[in-house]
């Protein structure tokens, strides 16, 4: 429904009436009853093509026997669970419903109507439409090969600046940040804004100097970082993610924060999920496996993409990108077009299954001879 459509604009807060709703991925059963078609593939969402663990999973249904109940509204478990893999105090653990829930709670605790925040060009959706709905100014940092721009988001800070966000890695284009450059960047900011590390792949990645940010919590008290289950522990159903800060930050975080936030199944799953290293081995196996095939794929098409060390492969199919994602929906492929994140030739693809990587290259390639 188009603004001028609504005649509750007019009764909602001022901020909302240019603001874009997050559209997530196409889900299979929405795509099969539009297209009457089966058997189709999603790599639209960055999910784990595993799902979660099994010890996750013998926790998640261990905890239906009490959905009668009220989940823990501190998630006292969790948060100390968390506490204790990150080496910190439970005091610094706030629990959200997917990270996102936790970007929005950081919005809504530091950025009001004339202050402002700053993060890069292509960067994560959430980060503007957080600050645009809470009335607050979002100041964008071209990007420099399709990452962040340290150089060119610091100019953009100031007294009005009351949050940086900086995703490391991106989504979705892929891009990191070594650990050097993003600790002098942190360092360097003012006392009056946060910094946001959003980690929601850190994972995935296996270069040598990127940066685990929670180790630099104790020296710079103005850092947040947020983590997700939905990823490489597989819980993208449940909705469960964190953010780690210094209790002081956590304390306004959770006065925000919706009571029962997370649910008991997701809480438990999560609590297992930390203790099972074998599968985000396994899952982290796969994807490294999957971003060699789907590159060397990309090669054979004669396409570029934007090097990734996620459990993505943003494409660039040299043209515009919406005509080949029909394409690819008519064939049961649904992926993800980014040309909202300012990349109308590319396409953001999930690593998957390797039938289903093999299944998307050979659309994909039947496709672009058309």
């Amino acid at each position: 429904m188009s603004s001028s459509d609504n005649p509750f604009l007019a009764l909602a807060a001022p901020p909302l009436a240019a603001l874009h709703p997050y559209v997530p991925g196409k889900p299979i059963s929405e795509l099969e009853r539009e297209l009457g078609i089966s058997g189709s593939i999603k790599l639209a969402s960055n999910e784990n093509p595993l799902g979660p663990g099994p010890k996750a999973r013998a926790a998640a249904a261990a905890a239906l026997a009490d959905l009668g109940r009220y989940p823990d509204g501190g998630a006292y478990a969790l948060r100390e669970a968390i506490a204790g893999y990150h080496g910190i105090t439970s005091a610094a653990v706030t629990i959200g419903n997917g990270s996102n829930d936790v970007l929005d709670l950081i919005a809504r605790a530091f950025l009001h109507p004339g202050a402002e925040s700053v993060f890069s060009e292509h960067a994560f959706a959430v980060y503007p439409i957080a600050t645009q709905a809470v009335g607050a100014t979002a100041r964008v940092a071209p990007a420099r090969d399709y990452g962040h721009d340290l150089a060119a988001m610091a100019r953009l800070v100031n007294a009005r600046t009351r949050v940086v966000w900086i995703a490391n890695p991106n989504n979705p284009t892929g891009t990191w940040l070594p650990a050097r450059a993003l600790r002098d960047f942190l360092a360097a900011l003012p006392p009056t804004c946060v910094a946001v590390v959003d980690e929601a792949y850190t994972e995935y990645v296996q270069e040598p100097d990127f940066p685990d940010t929670t180790t630099w919590l104790g020296g710079l008290p103005h850092l947040i970082v947020t983590r997700t289950f939905s990823k490489v522990h597989g819980l993208a159903g449940l909705r469960v993610g964190y953010g780690l800060s210094d209790p002081r930050i956590a304390d306004l975080l959770n006065r925000v924060r919706q009571p029962f936030n997370v649910n008991t199944p997701a809480q438990e799953a999560a609590i297992a999920a930390l203790t099972d290293a074998e599968h985000v081995r396994a899952s982290v196996e796969l994807n490294s496996a999957g971003l060699a095939q789907l590159t060397a794929g990309c090669a054979e098409l004669g396409l570029g993409y934007i090097p990734s060390v996620c459990n993505f492969l943003t494409i660039d199919v040299g043209r515009p990108a919406g005509p080949v994602n029909q394409a690819l929906l008519q064939a049961g492929c649904i992926v993800r077009p980014v040309a909202n994140y300012g990349l109308p030739n590319h396409l953001r693809v999930s690593v998957g299954l390797p039938a289903e990587n093999a299944r998307l290259l050979e659309s994909l390639s039947l496709i672009l001879r058309q």
